[in-house]
């Protein structure tokens, strides 16, 4: 296995990054996972737009788009798989012992590991913790996901694959790495980004393909919604038929799987949709 590490490709079992890299010491990183399908990497220029905007809300340099590009090409090249995770790392680089950055300059890691498609069909529980829609990191992909690994944790406990939050006013925000919509009264929802979602790249393209409004909803919207799925990079979209222990059915419902569809449709149409 070939990785990208700070303009080169690399050996993954020898490459090395510090031990004193802010990414590692304080979670001072951003990142983007990108699907890659035979070689070829979905939505890449939307992946770099938020990688660079980001980047910017932590206030690290902007990232070299076109070396970041040249490490997604070089990886995708030398490991060849059907379907992959593609992830490209950018962090404060090596640092003091504190949260103070140092002046190295930032790293740079472009990553490859094989999946499979995911089931139609999943999971989902919501947790007792909140988003905070008014932190400094809402909104941003960093690389401080400790509160995720917690959720997802309780929800793999608890027989789903997904833990879903509200925000500190208790509207429904999002999942630990996916953006989240419902069905109400026949009409598709999904929370807006003042909620302190993030601003999924396929939330994005199924707003737009599938017409869904973006709304402002209370946590508890999940009860009565008629369908929820749940949308990311390399889950598309996918139906939610049980929620906290509420079953909504063993398949996805209508609205779900027109949805489905649609994406499945102009994603195929159109790889790097702009």
């Amino acid at each position: 296995m070939k990785i990208w590490l700070d303009g080169g490709l690399r050996d993954a079992g020898t490459a090395r990054v510090s031990v004193f890299d802010h990414g590692l010491t304080v979670g001072d990183g951003v990142f983007e996972t990108v699907k890659a399908d035979r070689g070829r990497a979905f939505a890449l220029t939307r992946h770099l737009e938020r990688l660079t905007t980001s980047a910017r809300g932590l206030g690290l340099p902007a990232p070299d788009l076109d070396e970041v590009r040249r490490g997604c090409e070089a990886v995708l090249d030398a490991n060849p798989m059907a379907l992959g995770r593609l992830r490209i790392t950018y962090t404060g680089g090596v640092s003091p012992l504190g949260s103070d950055r140092g002046e190295a300059g930032p790293t740079l890691v472009v990553a490859l590991s094989e999946t499979t498609r995911r089931p139609d069909t999943t999971a989902a529980v919501t947790v007792p913790w909140t988003r905070n829609e008014r932190g400094a990191l809402a909104g941003l992909k960093t690389t401080s996901y400790g509160e995720n690994v917690v959720a997802l944790a309780r929800a793999r406990e608890l027989g789903a694959s997904e833990a879903l939050f509200g925000n500190t006013v208790g509207a429904l925000c999002e999942g630990t790495g996916s953006n989240v919509f419902v069905v109400l009264d026949g009409e598709l929802h999904t929370p807006p980004l003042t909620s302190g979602c993030l601003a999924g790249i396929t939330r994005a393209l199924t707003v737009t393909w599938a017409g869904a409004k973006e709304t402002d909803l209370p946590l508890d919207a999940l009860e009565s919604a008629e369908e929820i799925f749940l949308t990311s990079t390399l889950r598309d979209v996918q139906a939610v038929t049980r929620i906290d222990g509420r079953q909504l059915g063993d398949r996805p419902g209508p609205v779900t799987a027109e949805a489905m569809r649609i994406f499945d449709e102009r994603s195929a149409a159109d790889f790097d949709p702009r």
